[in-house]
């Protein structure tokens, strides 16, 4: 049963022509994604503006546990 599948698959993939293309392109946009944009446009801000592990948990408690803001 596990091999029907698996040929299935590989039958299916094998003979994909604009397939091909579009997973090229999926994974080019999610190396993007994940890899540049990550770099760049999301830095690590707790190991920036804290030195020690004890205050990188202070914060994140600090900041999980207070009360939410009624903006009204």
């Amino acid at each position: 049963m596990v091999r029907n599948f698996f040929h299935m698959y590989y039958d299916g993939f094998r003979s994909m022509v604009v397939g091909r293309t579009l997973w090229k392109i999926i994974l080019i946009k999610l190396f993007i994604m994940f890899a540049i944009l990550k770099v760049f446009f999301f830095p690590n801000f707790l190991a920036t503006n804290f030195d020690t592990d004890a205050e990188r948990a202070d914060h994140v408690l600090k900041n999980l546990t207070q009360p939410a803001v009624d903006n009204r």
